[in-house]
């Protein structure tokens, strides 16, 4: 494993310009694949967002572009418009001063542009999915001399439905090209892929307890639901947040606490799937050049955001799949910095949060929220060092001649910078401070989707309606007897109807059909895309139960 880009036989000018974008040593995962992958050799690499792996296949892709060709030597395929378009971004980079043609392809552009860059030839193609194959379909993307192809967050692509479509891809290139599988995990639908399109891959893993663990210090609060923004706010007031990106379940909730956190003086924006998309690009910049300090956003829309220099992720709400947490939490802690991880839980879920420490191999830290008197001495405190910061810099020239002036008006010294820190504190009133009293352990409600009951509640599955509040029940025309599974209704109809995997409720698979509850605000959203639903190739039909 090399510890120098100058080790690597990279052309010069490559190690060039990954030095003028501060990089000094290879990651790990570059170390491993940089020197796989000039060889022409197929990688399947087992890696997260964040541990350098769109660099460990650039860099070799850049480095064995042939200059001057007519038509497309590489494919980066990836699951979100914003991967796509850092992807892309990073190939240009990288690839400055070579002059590589990199093209971004993904939905919600127009085609004309796309296609027009295209026409006048283009080396690289960084594109989703479905972008790509109404382009092949167009009979304007030629990928029949591609020499290296990449699949970028591969699980992602799975958990979205891509699958299907990432065949029909791979089926327009050359039988002989080379190929690089990137995953943050391998479920089977993965290693499926990987052993039908793959020629004896090369496997490289970078361990996901050292990435994840190691450089995050995960703390949680236990709590009552009700009491979530109260103690939000406490941890608001005493964290030293510089970038914070929130975590909630759903659409609507992004907007509740983007708007509850405004109002009590915290400002934050949203980021989730009613944005469109000129509206999300902005959003996402505005965070990324330090103008937007706290981000509320849902898991899907959030996919594919990839910023360093995140010192907070808050679970404001727990996610249903474990892969989902560690996915959350890689986003801080990057890069060799330190990150923290604050998750507001409920007693009820406590055995979930079992299941993530015994999956991380780390044990999650329970801590206590600040007390009213904390956070009036930490607001002391930051107004003391304030002042004397401007002690220090003695810059008040102005100001003293207001003092001087009210002196001379018969007011006492100690009077006046009473009153000029009273002015200061004025912002406060906008962020009262509300006692959180936390929650107590409660016996862990080890609840699962599937059966007739859950720990002794009555649960019928035949039930025309929900047991649970806000939530409407859906019947499903396949079940246990096609080969139907939990994390295929939910990818099924988080893809289709647009809508959040974690937003699902309860899942009962029975021989012939499943039921399911939904949201109550996302049913006729669901709904409206019947007859387009597929599941493993077979169209199945959704209805009310």
């Amino acid at each position: 494993m090399t510890s120098d880009f100058n080790e690597m036989n990279l052309h010069q000018q490559l190690v060039q310009a990954v030095l003028d974008c501060g990089y000094t040593t290879p990651t790990p995962i570059q170390s491993k694949v940089i020197p796989i992958l000039l060889t022409g050799q197929d990688v399947l690499g087992q890696a997260k967002t964040g541990t350098g792996k769109t660099a460990a296949f650039a860099l070799p892709i850049l480095n064995n572009l042939i200059p001057n060709q007519n038509h497309i030597q590489a494919l980066v395929v990836a699951p979100t418009r914003e991967l796509a378009m850092q992807v892309a971004n990073s190939f240009n980079k990288y690839g400055k001063i070579s002059g590589a043609r990199v093209l971004a392809v993904y939905g919600g552009q127009p085609y004309s542009p796309q296609i027009t860059h295209l026409k006048k030839g283009v080396d690289i193609v960084v594109g989703t999915p479905g972008r790509l194959l109404d382009l092949i379909d167009r009979n304007v993307l030629d990928l029949s001399q591609v020499n290296t192809l990449v699949l970028d967050e591969a699980d992602e692509m799975l958990s979205m439905g891509f699958i299907e479509d990432i065949e029909s891809i791979l089926k327009h290139t050359p039988a002989n090209r080379q190929t690089a599988l990137f995953s943050a995990t391998l479920p089977s639908g993965i290693q499926k892929l990987a052993k039908t399109y793959m020629k004896d891959p090369q496997s490289i893993t970078i361990k996901a307890d050292h990435l994840t663990v190691d450089s995050i210090e995960q703390r949680y609060y236990l709590i009552n639901e009700h009491d979530k923004l109260a103690a939000l706010s406490l941890l608001f007031e005493v964290e030293p947040i510089t970038r914070a990106l929130i975590f909630v379940r759903t659409r609507a909730g992004t907007g509740d606490l983007t708007n509850a956190l405004n109002s009590r003086g915290f400002p934050a924006e949203t980021l989730n799937g009613d944005l469109a998309q000129d509206a999300r690009e902005r959003v996402v910049a505005r965070f990324r050049n330090n103008q937007i300090k706290v981000l509320v956003a849902t898991d899907v829309a959030a996919r594919g955001l990839d910023i360093d220099d995140i010192s907070h992720v808050i679970n404001f709400d727990l996610p249903d799949e474990i892969e989902l947490y560690v996915h959350r939490i890689g986003r801080t802690g990057r890069a060799g910095k330190t990150g923290i991880s604050l998750t507001l839980l409920t007693p009820k879920e406590l055995w979930r949060l079992r299941r993530i420490e015994g999956f991380t191999n780390t044990r999650i830290t329970r801590a206590s929220l600040p007390t009213e008197q904390d956070v009036q001495n930490h607001r002391q405190k930051q107004l003391v060092d304030q002042v004397v910061v401007w002690l220090k810099r003695a810059r008040f020239t102005k100001e003293r001649e207001i003092v001087s002036m009210l002196v001379e008006a018969g007011y006492q010294m100690e009077d006046i910078a009473a009153a000029a820190l009273k002015i200061a504190r004025a912002e406060e009133k906008q962020r009262p401070i509300t006692s959180v009293i936390e929650a107590q352990e409660s016996r862990p409600n080890k609840s699962i989707r599937t059966g007739n009951k859950r720990n002794g509640e009555k649960f019928s599955p035949r039930s025309k309606t929900s047991h649970e509040a806000g939530m409407v029940r859906l019947s499903i025309s396949k079940g246990r007897s096609h080969g139907v599974r939990p994390n295929d209704i939910v990818s099924t109809i988080a893809y289709f109807a647009d809508i959040p995997g974690n937003s699902i409720g309860k899942i009962v698979i029975e021989d012939k059909l499943t039921w399911v509850d939904v949201p109550e605000q996302y049913v006729a959203q669901v709904l409206s895309n019947t007859g387009n639903y597929k599941l493993r190739q077979h169209s199945i039909s959704i209805q009310r139960a």
